[in-house]
């Protein structure tokens, strides 16, 4: 039971890793833009993948999960230019979740 509590407590707390933002243009993006003015201001991504991943709860009845939904996640990439590593942005469900720098 502690652990269960342990785990709420943890997920309510505010996520402390600094936010990466780029630059497109003269506009600096971060991940409270939202997807219309993301295009509008840096374009069409040079690349996009997306999936469909299912969402599960815990099932009260049986002790497993059960789906309880599906979620959409979208990778968009920027191509920033020569001598600079491309920003990746996720998308969940149509909001921008996390921008950050691809590993080169």
């Amino acid at each position: 039971m502690k652990f269960a509590i342990a785990i709420a407590v943890t997920a309510l707390l505010p996520a402390t890793s600094s936010a990466e933002t780029f630059r497109c243009g003269k506009w600096i993006i971060d991940q409270d833009i939202t997807l219309p003015e993301l295009l509008h201001k840096c374009g069409t991504p040079a690349a996009r993948a997306s999936r469909v991943e299912d969402v599960r709860a815990p099932n009260g009845y049986t002790g497993g999960n059960v789906k309880v939904g599906e979620t959409v996640i979208e990778t968009w990439t920027y191509d920033l230019g020569a001598g600079k590593s491309p920003m990746v942005v996720t998308i969940v469900d149509g909001q921008v979740k996390k921008i950050e720098r691809q590993a080169r």
